[in-house]
């Protein structure tokens, strides 16, 4: 039977729920349970895709075309499982769905009320979709508190009480500050928290306390009944200096055995780690390294490149080689000395996806210093469509041929599908409708033989998630190869260019998926694995 742990979080936001989630399921994979994670996010956006990087961090896809949370990345890098789009539910979903049915008169002519009828909502995603699932964890956005998390706070109460004890556990993750001139842990803001959540009828079973350091006994006993919860239950998490040695600092603790207990359940004594401690033992064992270049226009928040830097990390681990991130505002590279300037001391350029004209010349300038100095490059979704200008730039008669993204162009090299297939100049985006109107999830791409990215893969048929608008003119697509452009990813009908490669350059591989998003600590994409081993064999080579 199906059992329900939700992870709730308190005091101040970006505590880790989503790295504890995933975490926790590592464990309990590890511990020959089947397991599945959700996210339950407060907000009234129907999904992240129309929200900023900068303010709410990455959107993650998933292989069935769902815009997520970042932390979906997480549960999928942290246990290899797949996320759908079953396993995220914002607010504006769930108000969407309650007020359809509404208008369908499905409620029979009820006064539609937050309780039961958005609760219920609530419940049934929760309980949706299960494929014998012996853990759902469920990780509620936002803080405990907040005005927008009520209903789900009061929608996993409920649970609590239709399922028992017996199938639920909450888990509290809080913060315990370290006041360094007096030398103590202050357990207050606990407290609070947990106050919190007991005024809304949940207590936790479970707290995690984030720390900097093991909190004391002391400590330990004055939570425990202060907030009405034993001892052993008191959980310490510790700042550690890597995500990716969270699960053996939580196995520490005894944090799964602590959900045993609860759940009546028999000790599994024998998980192995050794995955997750060969992997931590590999973090500083190398001596070489790389500088990696990502020219961007998100670079004031890492958050906005969640799953590109922890691919680039997976891959550095793998190969051994300490890879070295210097974010570049794409503003600044309004020409080549400026490029110079600042690329020139970097050994490979990475230009990642993004949406509309804000810094793309500068993002074209900097293609060209990685072409025209022979530094390997990767362009990711936007940076792989912003190579095909440049490339075409280059070509006599093309110095304007652009994107329609950007607006009218008489020699339109990207455009939507629609524009180039009806020979259109222009076109109006639907800007009423936005969100979902992209290409997004898992796509086939069929790979020549003999090019770089074949020998990279070595198959011919790859399946990578996308999430983009605007496509490669293919009309473009004979012109382009014969100007030293080979297009050696094309999708099966022939109609959509998935992989560049710049002729007579060491490394120069434009994609218009998003590999990162398929990379694991374990597993990591072998496009950052070639990407990094071709970095530093070039940065060797040149210091030769």
């Amino acid at each position: 039977m199906t059992k329900y742990i939700f992870i709730t979080g308190g005091v101040v936001s970006s505590l880790g729920k989503g790295i504890a989630s995933s975490s926790i399921a590592s464990l309990l994979q590890l511990s020959n349970y089947k397991v599945r994670i959700r996210k339950l996010d407060p907000y009234l956006n129907i999904d992240p895709g129309t929200m900023s990087p900068a303010q709410h961090g990455e959107v993650f896809v998933t292989e069935d075309g769902a815009e997520t949370d970042m932390d979906l990345g997480h549960y999928e890098r942290f246990t290899g499982i797949i996320s759908s789009k079953s396993d995220n539910i914002t607010s504006g979903k769930i108000y969407s769905e309650v007020l359809k049915k509404e208008r369908q008169g499905k409620y029979l002519g009820s006064t539609v009320q937050v309780i039961p009828h958005v609760t219920d909502e609530i419940k049934n995603f929760i309980q949706a979709d299960l494929a014998n699932e012996d853990f759902i964890i469920c990780e509620i956005g936002g803080t405990v508190g907040d005005i927008e998390s009520l209903p789900f706070l009061e929608a996993i109460r409920q649970l609590r009480n239709e399922l028992g004890k017996e199938k639920t556990c909450f888990i509290h993750l809080t913060l315990i500050p370290f006041i360094e001139s007096s030398n103590e842990f202050k357990t207050k803001p606990t407290q609070h928290s947990v106050k919190e959540l007991l005024s809304v009828g949940i207590q936790p079973d479970i707290l995690m306390c984030r720390t900097l350091k093991k909190i004391s006994n002391e400590s330990k006993d004055k939570i425990s009944l202060f907030c009405n919860i034993s001892k052993e239950s008191v959980i310490n998490a510790i700042d550690v200096k890597s995500i990716y040695q969270v699960p053996e600092s939580l196995f520490e603790e005894k944090i799964h055995q602590r959900i045993f207990d609860h759940f009546s359940l028999s000790r599994k004594k024998n998980i192995n780690l050794a995955k997750w401690k060969n992997f931590n033992k590999k973090l500083n064992s190398s001596n070489d390294s790389i500088e990696v270049a990502i020219v961007g226009k998100y670079t004031n928040l890492s958050e906005s490149y969640k799953s590109l830097n922890e691919a680039l990390f997976h891959s550095g681990v793998h190969n051994n080689i300490n890879v070295n991130l210097s974010w570049i505002d794409s503003k600044t590279l309004k020409d080549m000395k400026l490029c110079r300037r600042y690329l020139d001391k970097f050994d490979s350029i990475l230009v990642p996806g993004g949406f509309g004209k804000r810094g793309a010349e500068g993002k074209i300038n900097a293609i060209k210093f990685a072409k025209k100095s022979l530094k390997p490059f990767l362009g990711i979704c936007f940076g792989m469509q912003l190579a095909i200008v440049e490339c075409i730039r280059c070509i006599k008669g093309y110095e304007e041929a652009s994107s329609t993204e950007f607006g009218k162009t008489a020699l339109p090299v990207i455009g939507l599908m629609n524009e180039w297939k009806q020979n259109l100049k222009t076109f109006k985006l639907d800007k009423d409708n936005l969100g979902g109107s992209m290409r997004l999830g898992a796509y086939e791409s069929i790979l020549k033989k003999n090019s770089k990215i074949f020998n990279i893969y070595n198959k011919k048929k790859i399946t990578e998630r996308h999430r983009h608008r605007y496509e490669v003119n293919i009309n473009y697509k004979h012109l382009l190869e014969e100007n030293g452009v080979l297009l050696s990813g094309i999708s099966p009908d022939g109609n959509l260019v998935e992989v560049m490669e710049k002729i007579n350059h060491p490394w120069f591989i434009g994609v218009q998926f998003h590999p990162e998003l398929k990379s694991t600590p374990f597993n990591p994409h072998p496009i950052f694995n070639s990407f990094t081993q071709e970095s530093l064999k070039l940065k060797k080579n040149d210091k030769r």
